[in-house]
């Protein structure tokens, strides 16, 4: 956001008047001020007090600060500000997210595969400006916890509040996966995907996972299943969120790629192993770059005068200055 003004060539105008103002009293006090004794000859002159000059100073800046802050309410102050508007609609995405307790396990660098998982799901809302976004997460029971929107705040917001175990300890992929496809199954997107974020085989829900994914490609939707973590002993840490209860050890991850790229198979769509935070890093660019949008956007130039903020100010300062000089003026002497 930046100021402007609509007549700009007022504030030079003020600010010439008040120069040339402040010049014609300074030189009319010099030429014409009459000196008269108010003492006996050869004694000590008379000055006015101290705070009385800092007095008459204070009401001269209070005068010429107002009288400026009119000229600048009279300019027409704007605030002016750019507004990106999308023309075209990007894809409807829904991004299915394992929130089971193995997903606590800390092999991803230096955070858990949960975190970084979030991580990385902002940082691809934020490079999809016109992509309608959606999040499921998967427990023991599965749940939509925002279908697919471009209100970004409200997006950030669900997952910051999304935690470890929220659903309970099991991982019901297949019911996930039919809640998301619900949810794309009426939309008019171009391009309409899933994308399925876990470390771990289904063992919840009431629907198999591969005949939850063999709908997608009847209904036009793609797939994209990546496989968080590895197999093998981890260190796990998290805080159960029924209980309140630090939960910390070593987990055995039985991370089984063949079931993940099962149902990517079934579901026609693409498997993407991520073992390391930067394999992660990497299936999310794959991602963006295999559901890439062409946009067509315009820019909107908006302006809103503010000078009230400047006429106020001005009226209170000149309003104070001729109280103070009408009745404050001997307190300073």
């Amino acid at each position: 956001m930046t100021i402007g003004f609509e007549h700009p060539s007022l504030i030079l105008g003020g600010v010439l008047a008040l120069i040339a103002g402040w010049g014609l009293s300074r030189f009319c006090k010099d030429r014409y001020r009459v000196r008269i004794s108010l003492g006996p000859p050869g004694g000590i002159p008379f000055r006015p007090p101290h705070q009385l000059r800092w007095f008459i100073r204070l009401l001269r800046g209070m005068e010429l600060t107002g009288i400026f802050l009119l000229f600048i309410a009279a300019a027409g102050p704007l605030f002016i500000s750019t507004e990106t508007v999308w023309l075209s609609r990007g894809a409807d995405i829904i991004f299915v997210v394992d929130v089971s307790p193995s997903m606590a396990a800390q092999d991803m660098e230096k955070q858990n595969r949960f975190d970084t998982a979030r991580d990385l799901v902002r940082t691809f809302v934020m490079n999809r400006p016109t992509d309608a976004l959606g999040l499921v997460a998967v427990g023991n029971d599965a749940a939509l916890l925002l279908p697919p929107t471009t209100d970004r705040v409200s997006l950030f917001s669900r997952l910051e509040t999304l935690r470890i175990g929220e659903l309970g300890d099991g991982t019901a992929l297949g019911m996930g996966l039919a809640i998301a496809s619900l949810h794309l199954k009426g939309s008019s997107a171009l391009r309409r995907s899933v994308v399925l974020i876990t470390d771990g085989e289904n063992n919840a829900g009431a629907l198999h996972p591969e005949t939850a994914a063999a709908l997608l490609p009847e209904l036009g939707i793609s797939l994209w299943v990546i496989g968080v973590g590895s197999g093998g002993e981890v260190p796990i840490d998290y805080v159960d969120p029924f209980t309140k209860i630090r939960r910390s050890g070593t987990f055995d991850s039985r991370f089984d790629p063949e079931t993940l790229r099962a149902i990517a198979r079934k579901g026609e769509g693409s498997y993407i192993p991520a073992p390391s935070a930067e394999a992660f890093a990497h299936a999310f660019s794959r991602i963006h770059e295999g559901e890439m949008t062409i946009g067509s956007s315009r820019t909107i130039l908006r302006t809103q005068g503010f000078q009230e903020l400047c006429i106020i100010p001005a009226l209170v300062l000149l309003g104070l200055r001729g109280l103070i000089r009408r009745y404050g003026g001997k307190a300073f002497v």
